[in-house]
């Protein structure tokens, strides 16, 4: 039993530090001016690209609440979405169940570029293109999937037997959603809703040909940087990216969990 709680002491400290290395060198090349091979530390240090970033002439930090915002619109539709055809599809049955959940995850097997130029000629004849609600709607695509799939695996675990007794007991199919079904939902909604933001917040391709370079996204700043080899601005630029995302992960479990403790609180 000591010999098997070694092991897997031993790999989960393995699996950390190699989860946690490369955020390190991320860190360090965000204050590296030079770092040649085969040196084990850099020669020089700056802060360039915090200067860059932080400056108000750059609209860089506006451009990532803007952001944050545009992600947390498209989460937020996206699980008014998911939640209804989850529950379909992890609830009830029906000829071509399978069928449909294949279906559900085609826009993620199928290359974005395969379909988004035919999306673009539409979103033209609509008046969609270069809009806000243009690129809301084309985030949808690819996070969807996400949600609807996370979700009917819960479902699929929780079933409707307590929403049923609650509608035996008197209550509304409104009532038993609100104080049975979506407080059980609450930790599904959880992981649905982050994985969801993060997809969004990482979208390049759709968002500058939806967007047509008016919608400008943090992700559409900080590929350039990845892609001109400028190491300093691009660890700059993936730092925040993911201190971001972190925070508004943070901040969804937080309002969950508050959420909970409220519920525990009404009912003592």
């Amino acid at each position: 039993m000591e010999k098997r709680n070694l092991i897997f002491k031993i790999i989960m400290n393995i699996l950390i530090f190699f989860l946690i290395a490369p955020l390190i060198i991320l860190a360090i090349w965000s204050f590296s001016k030079i770092w040649p091979w085969p040196d084990l530390f850099p020669k020089s240090f700056g802060i360039r690209g915090f200067k860059y970033i932080f400056n108000p002439s750059n609209k860089s930090l506006k451009i990532l609440m803007f952001s944050v915002w545009l992600s947390t619109v498209v989460t937020v539709i996206t699980l008014l979405i998911s939640i209804p055809a989850a529950k379909a599809l992890g609830v009830y049955n029906f000829k071509g169940k399978r069928v449909f959940k294949i279906l559900v995850l085609a826009p993620i097997i199928v290359p974005p570029v395969v379909v988004a130029m035919g999306i673009h000629v539409a979103f033209i004849r609509m008046g969609l293109a270069n809009t806000f609600v243009g690129v809301v709607l084309v985030h949808l695509i690819p996070c969807i999937p996400y949600g609807v799939r996370i979700l009917t695996n819960v479902f699929e675990i929780l079933g409707e037997s307590m929403e049923i007794q609650a509608r035996v007991l008197g209550a509304n199919p409104f009532q038993a959603f609100i104080h049975i079904t979506l407080p059980l939902l609450a930790p599904g909604l959880l992981s649905a809703g982050s994985m969801v933001f993060i997809v969004s917040f990482s979208q390049y391709f759709l968002t500058f040909l939806i967007g047509g370079g008016k919608i400008v996204t943090f992700s559409m700043l900080m590929f350039p940087f990845i892609k001109s080899g400028d190491r300093m601005m691009a660890s700059v630029y993936s730092s925040i990216f993911i201190l971001t995302t972190l925070t508004v992960l943070l901040v969804m479990e937080k309002m969950v969990k508050s959420y909970y403790k409220g519920e525990n609180y009404f009912y003592l």
